[in-house]
C-alpha cells in the first residue's frame, strides 16, 4: 500500500499502519503454508478475507484520525480582536478601551486566556473563542455624557472592531519579499517595564498596505511570530471579503457583511440599553454587559445564523 510509509511516520496513525502491515504478512504466510493442500488453501482464503475486512476497518480509522487532525489544524486556536478608536476623539479611545475590557472579562468568565498584543489589540486563546466572537466585527457606537462634559451634553462616539481567527496553519502563503519589518522598543505605562532593547515588531505587507504591530512578547522573535500570525489572518480575511463581494447573493444566511465599516451595535448609557442593529433587539443593564455579561447577545447572534428563516 503506497501511503503506508506516511501513515507510519505519523505518531497518531503509526500503530494502525503497523497492524495493517502485520496482517499483510499473516495472510501471505497462511497462503504460503497451504502449499498444494486444497483444504488448507480454503482455510487460508477464509483467513485472508477476514484479514482484508480488518484492514479495511483500519484504513477507515486512519482516515478518521487524519480528517480530525486536518480539522484541528484548520480550526482557529485563538482569536485576535483589533479595536480602533473611530469618530469622537478622546471619548472614542475611552470607549474602545471599555470594549476591550468587556471582551477580556467575557473571556475570563468563559475560562479562556487573554493577552494584550499591542495597545487596543488583544488575543483570546480558546478553542471556541472565534466561534463565539466572530460576529463582533464592525462599528460599535456609544451615546453617553463624557466625564469631561460640563454641560451634560450627550456625545456619540464610535470604535471599530476586527475579529481575526488565528490558525495553527495559515491558509495563505506570504512572500517574505513583500514584507517590510521595523523594530522599536516596547513601552510601558508611566515609564515602567520599558524594554531597553527593540523587541516590538511592526510588519507592513507592501502589496496591500496592511500593517501589524506586536509588542507584548518578551523577545523580538516571539513578537515577529505573533505579528506574522496576525498578518496572515488579516490577509485571509481580505481574501474572504473579496470573495464574498463576488458571491453576495450566497451570503443571505450570514449576519451582516463582516465588514469593519458596518455599524452593528449601539451602547446607550442614558437608556441603559444595548441595541444590536442586525437583530433589531435590545438588552438592558449596561454595567453588567460591560462587565463581560454579553452571553445573551452572543447567543442571540448565533441563534439567528442557525435559524433557517434568517435572511441576513
Amino acid at each position: 500500500m503506497e501511503y503506508l510509509p506516511e501513515f507510519k511516520k505519523n505518531f497518531a496513525t503509526a500503530y494502525l499502519a503497523e497492524e495493517y502491515e502485520r496482517l499483510d504478512k499473516e495472510a501471505a504466510e497462511a497462503l504460503g503454508a497451504a502449499g498444494g493442500d486444497a483444504e488448507l488453501m480454503r482455510m487460508a482464503k477464509e483467513d485472508e478475507s477476514r484479514v482484508r475486512a480488518r484492514q479495511a476497518g483500519i484504513l477507515t480509522e486512519i482516515e478518521q484520525i487524519l480528517a480530525k487532525e486536518k480539522e484541528e489544524v484548520a480550526r482557529p486556536s485563538s482569536v485576535v480582536m483589533e479595536l480602533r478608536a473611530a469618530a469622537g476623539g478622546d471619548e472614542a479611545t475611552i470607549f474602545a478601551t471599555d470594549l476591550k475590557e468587556m471582551y477580556q472579562k467575557y473571556a475570563e468568565r468563559r475560562g479562556w486566556k487573554t493577552r494584550v498584543v499591542d495597545d487596543l489589540t488583544i488575543e483570546i486563546i480558546g478553542a471556541d473563542a472565534y466561534d463565539a466572537l466572530r460576529f463582533e466585527t464592525g462599528v460599535h457606537r456609544v451615546q453617553r455624557v463624557p466625564l469631561t462634559e460640563k454641560s451634560g451634553r450627550i456625545h456619540t462616539s464610535t470604535a471599530s472592531i476586527a475579529v481575526l481567527p488565528i490558525r495553527l496553519k495559515s491558509k495563505v502563503d506570504i512572500n517574505p519579499a513583500d514584507i517590510q519589518m521595523e523594530f522599536s522598543r516596547s513601552g510601558g505605562a508611566g515609564g515602567q517595564n520599558v524594554n531597553k532593547v527593540e523587541t516590538a515588531v511592526r510588519l507592513v505587507h507592501i502589496p496591500t498596505g496592511i500593517d501589524v504591530r506586536s509588542s507584548s512578547e518578551r523577545s523580538q522573535l516571539a513578537n515577529r511570530e505573533k505579528a506574522m500570525q496576525i498578518l496572515s489572518a488579516k490577509l485571509e480575511q481580505l481574501h474572504e471579503e473579496q470573495e464574498a463581494k463576488k458571491h453576495a447573493a450566497e451570503r443571505k444566511e450570514q449576519i451582516g457583511t463582516g465588514d469593519r465599516s458596518e455599524k452593528i451595535r449601539t451602547y446607550n448609557y442614558l437608556q441603559d440599553r444595548v441595541t444590536d442593529h442586525r437583530l433589531k433587539e435590545s438588552w438592558h443593564n449596561l454595567p453588567k454587559i460591560l462587565a463581560g455579561g454579553i452571553d445573551d447577545i452572543i447567543d442571540a447572534l448565533h441563534a439567528a445564523t442557525t435559524s433557517p428563516t434568517h435572511s441576513g
